[in-house]
């Protein structure tokens, strides 16, 4: 089967120092550009992280120190990168909660405008999570009927995502989706539009920080404050707002929190 685009999709998969989004940095990326007339471009690459790689996550994914030392870091490949990725949507497995946050995050470091707001994001792992409800590696087995070798290569990684993504339409296409309270969210359908909305959660900021509640009011998804309405919060204790600009937060969440505080007048 062919993927149904009226854009291309980048489905891609990124190897890091770790997983703190605000602090780690990309070691390797690997992605597959998907046309909507079905060619594929790939391309992959490792990037010098600028920082120590832990030893304890060189053992996963079995990149040292060594390996990148002589590779081009992130801000002298961001403008290119950022070039090829435009006008694509994006997909992935997790890229929800960590991919997509940790490279919007490393253009913001390298003041390379990239948004995604204008982008669809689909989530192979939400897909499977939703209709089967287990990693890589098992959705691998169970849609593609064959083990993943070289789990945690990046190329690997994202070979399989492109294959367990078609293997997921071709499944379940037409079946509606529910979630754990059996509340109806839709159906699978070809359709990137459709499956963006099924896999994305109602996140303001992309580390979640901040999430949509059912009016569509920015709310504060963490600490003394979760379920709070922003703008109250920013309006009824300003030095919350200071406290987060200065505090180990992202910066996208940094960038989404001031825009809440302009637009209310609360600078």
């Amino acid at each position: 089967m062919m993927l149904k685009l009226k854009n291309p999709l980048v489905v891609f998969d990124l190897e890091t120092t770790g997983t703190n989004i605000a602090n780690d940095r990309i070691v390797e990326m690997a992605l597959l550009k998907v046309m909507p007339d079905g060619t594929v471009e790939e391309k992959s690459r490792r990037i010098n992280p600028t920082i120590p790689i832990p030893l304890e996550t060189s053992l996963i994914h079995g990149i040292y120190d060594e390996d990148v030392k002589d590779e081009p870091n992130f801000k002298q490949v961001a403008k290119s990168l950022a070039t090829w990725l435009e006008g694509c949507d994006l997909a992935g497995f997790n890229i929800l909660k960590f991919d997509v946050p940790m490279l919007v995050e490393e253009f913001l470091r390298a003041n390379v405008d990239f948004e995604v707001d204008n982008r669809k994001l689909v989530d192979a792992q939400k897909i499977f999570h939703l209709m089967e409800k287990r990693n890589l590696s098992a959705a691998y087995q169970f849609y593609c009927g064959k083990p993943l070798e070289n789990a945690h290569s990046a190329l690997a990684d994202t070979q399989a995502t492109y294959e367990v993504l078609m293997a997921q339409i071709d499944k379940y296409e037409g079946e509606p989706v529910k979630d754990l309270l059996g509340k109806e969210l839709g159906t699978i359908k070809n359709d990137m539009n459709i499956l963006h909305e099924l896999t994305n959660q109602k996140m303001v900021d992309l580390a979640g920080r901040m999430v949509y509640n059912d009016k569509g009011e920015e709310t504060f998804n963490f600490g003394k404050h979760r379920g709070k309405l922003v703008s109250e919060v920013l309006q009824k204790e300003p030095s919350f707002y200071d406290w987060m600009m200065k505090g180990d937060f992202p910066l996208d969440t940094k960038r989404r929190l001031t825009k809440i505080r302009l637009r209310n007048n609360f600078g």
